[in-house]
C-alpha cells in the first residue's frame, strides 16, 4: 500500500512548508542529498519527480526550485525534459549537471558532445567572484564533476560565470529572471565551496531567510498536531528508538495526558532494549507506558518465512493489529474515558523512510518500510506522521529541542522490524538468540573504543540459511557466518562503510566465535549505499 493510500488526517505541510525548495529529480543518485543540503541553509525542501506537471509544481508555491543531475544526455531519445514554462514562471531556477545542461537547452543554448568529459575533483575558474552564486568566494576552486556533456554556447540573456578546461561554460547566472545553474555537483562535500555556492542561490538569489530552524520546527509541528488530533485519544508504538522517541515526545508535548504510548516486545529486539525503554524513556518524560509481551505471536506469524518483503509486511501488519488489541483492551481502562475512544497511531515514519517507499516523488519502491509501506489494508487507526518531514539529523536536533535525553537521541538507529530483518531467512527463536548474542558482543566492542558517535550504525547480520566449514576444539564444525555492517552516514540516503580499527574488528570477531557457539565465521561487509542498503533486508 503506497503512503499516499494510507488512512490519515495527517495536514499535508507546517507553515513552515508552506513554500518549500523544490529538487526536481532527474534520476540523481543525490536527489535526497540536495534536499539535505538545503534543510542545512535553514530552508524546507522537497523532492518531486521530473514527471511532474509544472502546473502542479507552481501549485505548491514554491519558494524557489533546483534541478538534479541524471544520468542521461539532454539529447537522448527518451531523456527527462525540462518544460520552459517552469522557466517563464518567475519562480527563482538552479540548475545542477543534467539539471544545468536541461535549462541551457530549454532556454535556446546549445549542450553537445564536446569529447571533454570531466570527471571527480576539477579545478574551476571563477570569472566573477561577486556574482550571485560566488560572492566572496576565490576565483579558483575545487569542485565535483560527473558529466560527458557540455554547455559549448549558453543561452540568451545569460552570463557566463564559471569554467573549466572540459566546460567552457560551467556556470551562468540571470538576475533579472532569477535563473542560474552550475555543471558541476555541488551538494557534493567534494566541491569545496559547494555548500556557500548552494546558499548563496538561495538567500541572495531567491531571497529566502532560513527560518528551517529546530526551534521554529517544534512550534509549527506541535501546532500541527494539536490540530490534527483535536480532543481525540491517541497511541504511540514507542520502540526506544530515535525516531519514536522523538515522536512520542512531540506529540505528548502538543496534547498531553491523551497520548498512551505503547511498547511492543515482540521478541525481536536487542539484548537490553526492552529494559531500556521501560526504564530510560519512562524517567526522562514521564509517559504513559503500557507494555505488551507479543514475542509469541510475531514468532508464529514469521514462521517458515524467508522472503524479506513478506517478513517486513507481516511484521508491519502485526504491529498494527497489536495496537488495536491495546487500544481496545489496555489503552481504554488505563488511560481514560469512553467519551475520547483512541483514533490515532503515532508513527516515526521520516522522509527517507517515505522516499525510499516511493511515497509521492516517483521514485523506485527500493523496500517496504514497516511504518510506511507495510501497513495493512484495514487499518483502524488515522495515522499521526509528525516527522515525516524530516532527516534523522533534523529529528535529533528537533529531539534535543524537546528535551529528550541524549542517550536516546543519539542512540544509533534500529529498524523497525528489528532482527527479523537482520536474519537472513526464517525468524526462529534460536536463530534469535544467536544474533543477540553476538550483536551484544560487537555493541560493547564498539562502545569500548568508543566508536558509538562515529559509526552511524553497525548492523549485526545472521545468514541463517547459510552454513561455513569450520574447526573449533580441534574439530570440523558448520556453524553460521556472521556480518558486520558498520557504516558512516549522514541520513541514511548515502552511506559508507566504516573504516574501524583492525584490532576492535580481530576482538569482535574472536569474542563473537568464542562465545557464541554456533558461529565459526565472522566477515565484513564493505559495500557503500548506493549499491548497497544498509540493512540486508
Amino acid at each position: 500500500m503506497r503512503v499516499s493510500e494510507t488512512p490519515s488526517t495527517q495536514p499535508e505541510s507546517t507553515h513552515l512548508a508552506d513554500r518549500p525548495v523544490l529538487v526536481v529529480d532527474f534520476g540523481a543518485q543525490y536527489a535526497q542529498l540536495i534536499a539535505r543540503r538545503v534543510r542545512e541553509a535553514n530552508c524546507f525542501s522537497e523532492v518531486v519527480p521530473h514527471s511532474m506537471p509544472v502546473a502542479e509544481m507552481l501549485a505548491k508555491d514554491p519558494a524557489a526550485v533546483i534541478l538534479s543531475g541524471g544520468p542521461m544526455s539532454v539529447y537522448e531519445d527518451g531523456a527527462p525534459s525540462l518544460d520552459p514554462a517552469l522557466l517563464q514562471a518567475g519562480v527563482p531556477v538552479f540548475g545542477m549537471c543534467y539539471g544545468f545542461q536541461a535549462m541551457a537547452q530549454a532556454l535556446g543554448g546549445t549542450v553537445e558532445r564536446t569529447g571533454l568529459s570531466e570527471f571527480g575533483a576539477t579545478p574551476a575558474t571563477i570569472l566573477d567572484s561577486t556574482s550571485t552564486l560566488f560572492n566572496g568566494q576565490p576565483v579558483e576552486q575545487s569542485v565535483w564533476m560527473s558529466h560527458g556533456d557540455s554547455v559549448s554556447a549558453a543561452p540568451e540573456g545569460m552570463t557566463v560565470t564559471a569554467t573549466t578546461s572540459g566546460a567552457p561554460v560551467a556556470g551562468f547566472e540571470d538576475d533579472e529572471r532569477r535563473l542560474y545553474g552550475v555543471q558541476w555537483h555541488p551538494e557534493v562535500l567534494h566541491s569545496t565551496f559547494g555548500q556557500q555556492v548552494l546558499e548563496n542561490f538561495l538567500l541572495r538569489g531567491a531571497g529566502l531567510t532560513g527560518e528551517w530552524t529546530a526551534a521554529n520546527v517544534v512550534d509549527d509541528l506541535v501546532a500541527s498536531v494539536r490540530e490534527q488530533i483535536g480532543d481525540a485519544r491517541v497511541i504511540c508504538g514507542l520502540s526506544g528508538g530515535v525516531d519514536s522517541s522523538v515522536a512520542a515526545a512531540l506529540v505528548q508535548r502538543a496534547v498531553g495526558n491523551q497520548l498512551t504510548c505503547v511498547f511492543v516486545d515482540h521478541g525481536l529486539l536487542r539484548s537490553g532494549e526492552a529494559e531500556q525503554v521501560e526504564q530510560d524513556f519512562v524517567a526522562a518524560t514521564g509517559v504513559d507506558l503500557v507494555v505488551v509481551d507479543a514475542k509469541e505471536r510475531f514468532l508464529t506469524a514469521l514462521a517458515g518465512v524467508s522472503d524479506p518483503e513478506e517478513k517486513r509486511k507481516i511484521i508491519g501488519r502485526e504491529f498494527i493489529r497489536v495496537f488495536e488489541q491495546a487500544a481496545r483492551d489496555v489503552v481504554g481502562s488505563h488511560a481514560g474515558s469512553d467519551d475520547h475512544p483512541v483514533e490515532f497511531l503515532v508513527q516515526g515514519t521520516l522522509y527517507p523512510d517515505v522516499v525510499e517507499s516511493g511515497g509521492g516523488t516517483g521514485t523506485a519502491n527500493i523496500k517496504s518500510h514497516h511504518n510506511v509501506g507495510g501497513l495493512p489494508d484495514d487499518l483502524q487507526f488515522k495515522l499521526v506522521e509528525p516527522l515525516r518531514l524530516l532527516f534523522k539529523d533534523e529529528v535529533r536536533q528537533v529531539g534535543l529541542e524537546l528535551g529528550v535525553p541524549e542517550a536516546i537521541v543519539w542512540r544509533q538507529p534500529f529498524p523497525g522490524p528489528g532482527l527479523g530483518i537482520r536474519i537472513v531467512g526464517e525468524v526462529t527463536g534460536e536463530r534469535l538468540d544467536i544474533l543477540r548474542a553476538a550483536d551484544l558482543i560487537a555493541r560493547e566492542e564498539l562502545t569500548a573504543a568508543g566508536l558509538d558517535r562515529s559509526i552511524w550504525q553497525c548492523p549485526v547480520v545472521l545468514l541463517g540459511d547459510v552454513r561455513s566449514v569450520g574447526v573449533q576444539g580441534d574439530g570440523r564444525t558448520y556453524g553460521h557466518p556472521i556480518v558486520l555492517r558498520p557504516v558512516s552516514s549522514e541520513d541514511a540516503m548515502t552511506a559508507d562503510w566504516t573504516r574501524v580499527p583492525y584490532e576492535v574488528l580481530a576482538k569482535i570477531s574472536t569474542r563473537i566465535t568464542n562465545e557464541v557457539r554456533e558461529v565459526n565465521r565472522v566477515v565484513l561487509d564493505i559495500t557503500s549505499k548506493p549499491p548497497g542498503t544498509i540493512e540486508w533486508e
